[in-house]
């Protein structure tokens, strides 16, 4: 079982576990290997599936294929990723892609941006892109989160053979970017004017960032990210931070080598939670409705490896108990979603994944 460890070298924090309280009901079945959702104004569903498909399920009704969606690089890890909405939407209908695309030199962690009319992303356009292009298929990130100025936060992976890079001030691998939602830099980003250095960047030291939500409270920016072997980490964002890969770790290599002697260095920015042996989480969810008895103000985040659902249950930016959810019954969670109806909706990461919403019991 995983262990939870404090942040700060505060030592270990018992990992809690207790008897489910929810059954997971199927919404939608058959899709390959969505990799998230998001929900429009009148309770639809946008789904991506890697592939390259983006469906639209509308509430009781048959699932339909938006067109006009960019072109995408769907090998190993890359493909269609995350579908987020502008805060506006209801007024200007703007969605935002990320994904994996294929150029002449390699392939890159891209975002777009498209306006819904119907069933088509009409005029989709591409507003940035995590260069440099490299050939290989692992670690592009990347989630997608508005923040209550506006401002659109990317997470970057560092592409796994090039994991140096994340400490690289010049190199967007191994980055969380924050972004205007046009593409452009915002003025007050940390590494704006600094000679040297790119100024979309936001933070860095990330390894492979698969989960990013805004907690509803503080409008603080919460990020997780993938371990290698262990030393999958929880982080609270900060402007400017380093979030240590690969200088500090809790991880080691797949071949059991040793990355780092060091969990935490001086002036870099320690995980909240960290799992031990890796769960590799995916997406991730702050619960604000009182559906659940004893589960608002939780953070919800699914797990690949483990195919469960983890439900940390905070104070402040601590967490103070961990409860696992649906472990081995639904498989590989790829994506956690608070809907419209305060219900807890998941996303399953397969040939034949669904989207399935959590009823209490």
């Amino acid at each position: 079982m995983a262990i939870g460890l404090a942040a700060m070298g505060a030592g270990r924090a018992r990992a809690q576990s207790r008897s489910p309280a929810v059954r997971a009901t199927p919404v939608v079945r058959d899709l390959q290997n969505p990799w998230s959702l998001a929900f429009l104004p009148d309770g639809a569903m946008l789904v991506t599936e890697r592939p390259g498909r983006l469906r639209l399920v509308p509430p009781g009704g048959a699932t339909t294929s938006i067109d006009g969606v960019p072109a995408v690089w769907a090998r190993g890890q890359g493909g269609l990723l995350d579908v987020c909405l502008h805060p506006d939407f209801a007024s200007n209908r703007l969605v935002y892609l990320s994904y994996a695309a294929a150029t002449p030199e390699g392939a890159a962690t891209r975002v777009a941006r498209a306006r819904l009319q119907g069933t088509t992303l009409a005029e989709p356009t591409p507003i940035f892109e995590a260069g440099p292009r490299i050939a290989n298929n692992f670690h592009f990130g990347c989630r997608l989160a508005f923040d209550r100025a506006q401002r659109l936060y990317a997470t970057i992976g560092e592409r796994y053979s090039w994991r140096d890079e994340a400490q690289n001030l010049a190199d967007l691998r191994g980055k969380v970017v924050r972004l205007m939602p046009d593409g452009a830099v915002p003025p007050d980003n940390p590494f704006v004017g600094r000679g040297g250095t790119r100024p979309e960047i936001f933070s860095y030291g990330h390894r492979n960032p698969q989960g990013l939500a805004m907690h509803p409270e503080t409008g603080a920016m919460w990020c997780h990210e993938h371990g290698p072997r262990g030393g999958d980490e929880v982080n609270v964002l900060r402007a400017g931070g380093n979030f240590g890969w690969p200088r500090a770790t809790h991880g080691v290599d797949y071949s059991g080598a040793v990355i780092s002697e060091h969990k935490t260095l001086p002036g870099m920015v320690d995980p909240i939670w960290v799992w031990v042996p890796s769960i590799a989480p995916s997406g991730m969810a702050f619960c604000t409705s009182s559906v659940y008895p004893g589960w608002r103000g939780s953070l919800f985040i699914g797990a690949l490896a483990g195919r469960l659902l983890v439900r940390l249950e905070l104070d402040g930016e601590r967490v103070v108990r961990e409860e696992r959810l649906l472990e081995r019954q639904i498989g590989r969670i790829r994506d956690v979603r608070q809907g419209p109806d305060g219900r807890i909706y998941v996303v399953t990461d397969s040939d034949e994944g669904a989207v399935l919403r959590l009823d209490p019991v």
